[in-house]
């Protein structure tokens, strides 16, 4: 029989509670303490003083964003939590505590464990004398009673019984106690008005709320709420809505419109603010000479007024106009963080398509949002601080050269381009100055494929385009490039032990390198764990980490070969901050990008254009054409036993190099032209040429290009260490020679202005 008592004093109750609390509450605040790991809240910002109008609407518009990421409610719950938790444990401190005796026969007589059975028997007789009810009287001064005296001598007698007599003694070893088995008691650790019968109802009513009601609403809302959205964190209508604007013609302008479909802006455009203002916004809009024609009917063409009115203000914030009107003017400001995340899910859309110009039109409109200057008809020097489209126009008229590019903009001399700007003051000026200075522009030194371990490129192995680059801002003079250390341009291989590091999972363990010519060099590279500054967007009212795009493509078809890599973060600072008067300068040193992927199955030279693309600034595209060379594996077979082989040393191993058992769809990587072409890539021959004449060519090519390097230097990084120049239209052929351990391959790299 089983007996339920509840915790009537209290005692266990704050126990159970700060338990159950503390299972939500500890994981919580772990959540809330965290570091965060997003890119805009860990990096550093750009030195700059400048303050562009309406900067009170912007930062305004920054800090209800930031509120909307913080963890309000989680920060309230775990106050809430941790006080309750704290009021339990004054509860556990203050209540008095009440031990269980055990039944002991031993301390009821008062007689040692090791006294025999004669001894106790002896001493059961003069308890006898003293406490039988029969001698012993209640004593009134200690407040007995008959019945206690009663109930004392009873338990004397099961103490005596339980040591003397072998059934008894067998049922208090075996339960605890002389009668035998006890009732079972279970306690629970709640109180009893809990289960009294005024407060029942209560109770069923609070359980029937929690799991009947707030339970599943918590559950559907967050399920609902997380199914509602993409991997992009937009609307799953707004992302079929972008799917119907995809063409694959697509200009900047047209990516612009497309964004306006979102149904985010429904939320921040509902009611009478969809139709207020909106004639004169699209008035200003359609009387400005930034749109094309083209744009301006596409937004007449709209018939949605919250769509069309959400066009006409992102137009206006992307030509800076001025709406006279402060709540204008904030949703004008309010649209762009949400276009561009609008934006982003494009560019996802774009890319199983495989077409290139979308995928670029898509990049560009990112840097136009985030620097707010108009498509294709503007400047890229209207990203500068100060610049507005007058000066930028009265510099176009005097400029000679063509079109005014921000790096030949920047590349004039001082004077030259100080009496350009002849319509900005000295700070003015200087303010522009000083962010040109810190933009992050990346410039190639050298590009190449390669495979690690192997000597060439082997049909379907995992292959790596290494890009070697150096930041140099815009306007940089030439004598304070310091020339490229030929070192800082090798890619050696990891050890050979370091199995996660020849996989690309995991940086090398050993941070010591061995050069070809036996020398150890010590790399100073961080795993991509340096983050450059936030963008300088001044109007942009969120705050946004650079990101740069690598991706290859067929200049022929206007195809996508290898899908976009992105980089947030480089292997070595790319600024630095002098101590003494904390002017911020780069530090030209050479970073690392590298792209991995599975080379094609066929043998054969396949001619690629490698784009480098920065979504946060305007103007510093990087176009290059590489070479991957595919050979017969029987070729890597014939150079590795063309060197000279040597029994290796005590404690050495030849390096073991494990089949990497990963896929890419190479239908992205080769363009088959015609129904015969997939047919013989089906069978697994190469389409076209054959592959006897690719091993002529390759074998042609190999010879005509080992000479026409500088020192082991290809021309290109020889270019790239004089003075980076912009336009360059220097063709370089690197190859990875027979006694180098940089695994480089036939690569060949042509630099063309942005």
């Amino acid at each position: 029989m089983s007996e339920y008592n509840y915790d009537e004093g209290g005692q266990f109750f704050p126990f159970f509670m700060l338990t159950m609390v503390g299972l939500v509450t500890v994981p919580l605040t772990y959540n809330v303490l965290k570091p965060s790991t997003d890119l805009e809240q860990t990096a550093s910002r750009t030195k700059s003083d400048f303050i562009p109008k309406n900067a009170d609407l912007i930062e305004t518009q920054r800090k209800r964003r930031k509120r909307q990421n913080r963890k309000t409610k989680r920060i309230i719950a775990v106050v809430l939590g941790y006080a309750f938790m704290g009021y339990m444990i004054y509860l556990i401190a203050v209540t008095q505590r009440t031990v269980p005796k055990l039944w002991d026969p031993y301390d009821i007589l008062g007689v040692s464990r090791s006294a025999s059975e004669r001894d106790i028997d002896k001493f059961y007789k003069r308890l006898s004398l003293k406490y039988h009810p029969d001698k012993a009287k209640p004593d009134v001064s200690k407040n007995e009673t008959l019945e206690y005296v009663n109930d004392r001598w009873v338990e004397m007698t099961k103490a005596y019984k339980a040591l003397t007599d072998e059934e008894i003694r067998n049922n208090y070893l075996q339960y605890g106690n002389p009668d035998g088995k006890q009732s079972t008691s279970i306690g629970i650790a709640l109180p009893k008005w809990m289960v009294e019968e005024g407060n029942r109802w209560f109770v069923v009513a609070f359980y029937g709320i929690l799991l009947g009601i707030i339970l599943p609403y918590t559950l559907g809302k967050w399920w609902y709420g997380t199914q509602a959205l993409t991997k992009d964190k937009v609307l799953h209508a707004s992302a079929g809505n972008l799917f119907r604007e995809w063409k694959e013609d697509i200009s900047e302008g047209g990516v612009v419109a497309a964004t306006s479909v979102g149904d985010e802006f429904k939320d921040a455009l509902k009611g009478a603010r969809s139709d207020a203002g909106a004639a004169k916004v699209e008035s200003k809009v359609l009387s400005s000479s930034i749109l094309t024609d083209v744009d301006k009917d596409r937004l007449k063409a709209i018939d949605d007024p919250v769509r069309r009115k959400t066009l006409a203000l992102l137009w206006a914030y992307l030509a800076r106009i001025d709406l006279e009107d402060p709540e204008l003017e904030k949703e004008k400001y309010d649209v762009a963080p949400t276009a561009l995340l609008l934006n982003n899910s494009f560019t996802s859309i774009t890319l199983p398509f495989g077409a290139v110009k979308p995928l670029l039109s898509s990049f560009h409109t990112s840097q136009n949002i985030i620097q707010a200057v108009p498509p294709s008809s503007s400047s890229p020097v209207l990203q500068l601080p100060n610049f507005t489209p007058q000066i930028v126009e009265k510099i176009s008229r005097s400029f000679k050269s063509g079109l005014l590019t921000f790096q030949k903009f920047m590349q004039l001399p001082p004077s030259t381009r100080r009496s350009l700007c002849s319509d900005l003051s000295n700070q003015q000026y200087d303010q522009a100055m000083l962010v040109a200075s810190q933009i992050p522009r990346l410039v190639v030194a050298k590009a190449f494929f390669k495979v690690t371990g192997e000597r060439v490129v082997t049909p379907g192995s995992l292959v790596q385009l290494v890009i070697k680059a150096r930041v140099i801002p815009p306007g940089t003079p030439t004598s304070e490039i310091p020339p490229i250390n030929p070192l800082d341009l090798e890619d050696i291989d990891a050890d050979e032990g370091d199995l996660d590091a020849l996989h690309g999972r995991k940086p090398a363990k050993n941070k010591r390198r061995k050069l070809p010519d036996g020398t150890y060099v010590e790399d100073d590279a961080k795993d991509n764990s340096v983050q450059p500054p936030l963008a300088h967007a001044p109007y942009f009212a969120a705050l946004h980490a650079p990101r740069w795009h690598v991706f290859l493509g067929e200049a022929r078809s206007g195809r996508i070969s290898v899908p976009p890599f992105t980089f947030t973060s480089f292997d070595r600072p790319i600024f630095q901050t002098s101590p003494e008067t904390g002017e911020v300068k780069p530090t030209f040193n050479v970073v690392t990008l590298r792209c991995q992927f599975q080379a094609p199955p066929q043998i054969h030279a396949f001619p690629f254009v490698m784009h480098l693309v920065c979504d946060s600034y305007i103007g510093l595209d990087e176009k290059i054409d590489v070479l991957l060379d595919v050979r017969d594996p029987k070729e890597a077979e014939v150079v590795e036993s063309d060197e000279e082989i040597s029994e290796p040393e005590e404690g050495e191993h030849y390096p073991y190099h494990p089949p990497i058992n990963r896929f890419y769809p190479i239908s992205n990587i080769i363009n088959l032209d015609s129904l015969a072409g997939q047919l013989q890539a089906m069978k697994g021959g190469a389409t076209s040429p054959t592959n006897t004449e690719t091993k002529r060519k390759t074998k042609k090519r190999s010879a005509s290009t080992v000479g026409d390097t500088k020192g082991g230097v290809p021309l290109a990084v020889a270019g790239a260490n004089a003075a980076a120049p912009v336009d360059s239209d220097d063709e370089s052929d690197t190859e990875g020679e027979v006694d180098s351990d940089t695994s480089e391959t036939d690569t060949e790299t042509e630099d063309e202005d942005s």
